[in-house]
């Protein structure tokens, strides 16, 4: 994605924790889910709230830029919602983060 990692072998004394995770921003469902998809369904894991692991246990959040604007919401309750949808998630479904949002 343009941005340069570096990943060293820590060995056994520092071993890899989800302190540390890349969060990607998609643009649509589509985006979310081809990357979702891409991570999962090669020997990763789900998690919750858009969070998942690829078959090397990194951890990456698979972020709609939706769901980053309706959980920051002004509108206090409606963030909430959006929020408390996201809760119930795996992989964030656009479309209900923006069904909570209206309420």
């Amino acid at each position: 994605m343009g941005i340069p990692c570096i990943g060293l072998n820590g060995g056994p004394a520092f071993k890899q924790t989800e302190a540390f995770s890349f969060q990607v921003l998609t643009e649509d469902q589509a985006e979310t889910d081809r990357l979702w998809n891409a991570i999962v369904g090669h020997g990763g894991q789900e998690s919750a709230c858009g969070w998942c692991k690829d078959k090397w246990g990194l951890s990456w959040q698979i972020t709609p830029r939706v769901l980053v604007a309706a959980i920051t919401d002004p509108d206090r309750a409606a963030a909430k919602r959006a929020f408390d949808a996201m809760m119930t998630m795996g992989r964030i479904d656009i479309a209900a983060i923006e069904a909570a949002r209206r309420g």
